[in-house]
């Protein structure tokens, strides 16, 4: 005799999308909420699996945005600059700000002199 149909509860669907959020292996997940297998876990709550990491992300970058524009944590809008923006720091001993440019244009003063005559 096959077994009854996984009927999932609002509690167990939460539960599973908060899990999933923060990246707890669908095997665990499976564990947790009383599944034999990940396979079961998958068919029954897709769309929790699917979109908990999603609005994980999605809520963590808000917070961090919301800290960089307030002006109160300046290491949240350097985060911000350097990740988003691509904005990086230059230190004293990077080879590329020292070197030379690669042509200098120079005046033969011999030219300056006939030109003036």
């Amino acid at each position: 005799m096959p077994r009854p149909s996984l009927k999932p509860t609002a509690q167990q669907r939460i539960l599973v999308k908060s899990m999933s959020a923060v990246g707890i292996p669908h095997e665990q997940i499976a564990h947790k909420i009383g599944l034999r297998s990940d396979k079961t876990l998958r068919k029954y709550f897709r769309e929790e699996l699917d979109s908990g990491m999603t609005e994980a992300n999605h809520n963590v970058g808000m917070t961090l945005y919301k800290m960089a524009i307030s002006g109160e944590c300046p290491s949240a809008t350097i985060f911000w600059a350097k990740t988003r923006n691509r904005f990086r720091e230059r230190g004293a001993d990077d080879v590329r700000q020292l070197a030379p440019p690669p042509f200098i244009v120079t005046c033969d003063q011999g030219a300056q002199l006939h030109a003036q005559a």
